[in-house]
């Protein structure tokens, strides 16, 4: 069959030929749709994602989710195929309990790029950050496509005001039209950020904040929030890290964590079924209904080389096609 084949971390994968998958007990053989290109798919494919596994498990079929067939007919949503095979592929085979049928509003494009970006925004959000009606979210790398989703997501989760922090201009102006009532440019000094935090922040703060990059943005941040003298506190602030575009670490002064009431949590793959299946409930209902939207780029599986190398463009999420 034909495939995305990563011979070597660090490499990009490219289109060959890959042994057809045979289903074992309590899987499905699924013949693929669309299968988004997520940026985990690029992290795990540099050999550093802790989900990577290890050189000996080379050549594998790359990517963790997509849209397919079973055996039964029904259209489903599907993740975590089992190694090596992956979702840019013709067929792959995938755990029975993985996989979920997709509304038939949203096309197989729209489906397969929706979910994983989705629940790394609504589960931040919802789970992790606890957001009650009427608080104010700050989305820090808001202007990709995982941050125009948390936008959407805190609108429609019921807060109160949403603000959205990113780099591209463009992007970042067309974030008032998905719900973010102020916007802050990341791309200007330090000390001119941390101002612009704090300036959004007010006398209320920020209760969640969503952060996708990590880094000099989020020093920035924690600045703007420390205070410098003995005050209380009303409301705390419970910030969520999803990723790391901006950098894999930070330093953390222990004022930032003592002068304000701070929550420093995480988001990722370690939720709980429960959690994930209300979670993918919403998102389907959301999208569905087309309160949330999602853009994508269409580009057939024998294209992935090309693909890997240029990446999203205009907030769109790039979905190979078998």
């Amino acid at each position: 069959m034909h495939a995305a084949v990563l011979n070597a971390f660090g490499t990009l994968p490219r289109s060959a030929e890959f042994s057809d998958p045979v289903a074992g007990e309590g899987e499905s053989l699924i013949e693929v749709r669309a299968a988004a290109l997520h940026r985990v798919d690029r992290v795990r494919a540099t050999g550093d994602h802790y989900t990577s596994g290890n050189p000996g498990d080379l050549p594998l079929v790359c990517g963790l989710d997509g849209v397919g067939i079973s055996p039964d007919g029904g259209r489903y949503y599907f993740a975590l195929p089992r190694a090596p095979y992956g979702s840019m592929a013709e067929r792959t085979v995938v755990p029975n309990w993985m996989l979920a049928p997709m509304p038939s509003q949203l096309s197989d494009a729209e489906a397969a790029a929706l979910i994983n970006p989705g629940m790394a925004a609504y589960l931040p959000l919802a789970w992790r950050g606890r957001l009650a009606a009427g608080e104010t979210v700050l989305v820090i790398g808001a202007t990709g496509v995982t941050g125009r989703l948390a936008v959407q997501m805190a609108r429609l989760l019921g807060a109160g005001r949403v603000v959205a922090a990113g780099r591209n201009p463009q992007a970042l102006e067309s974030l008032t039209e998905l719900g973010a009532d102020s916007l802050i440019s990341l791309d200007r000094p330090k000390d001119e950020l941390v101002s612009a935090f704090a300036a959004e922040a007010g006398k209320d703060g920020f209760q969640v904040v969503v952060d996708y990059l990590w880094g000099p943005p989020m020093e920035a941040l924690l600045a703007a929030i420390t205070l410098h003298e003995f005050k209380a506190v009303e409301h705390e602030t419970r910030i969520v890290q999803v990723g790391d575009i901006a950098g894999p670490t930070l330093e953390l002064p222990a004022d930032a964590l003592r002068s304000v009431p701070v929550t420093l949590t995480g988001s990722g793959g370690f939720v709980p079924m429960e959690v994930r299946t209300e979670a993918f409930g919403k998102l389907c209902e959301f999208a569905a209904s087309g309160a949330i939207k999602i853009a994508v780029e269409e580009v057939p599986l024998a294209e992935v080389e090309e693909a890997w190398r240029r990446g999203d463009r205009d907030g769109r999420r790039q979905v190979l096609i078998p």
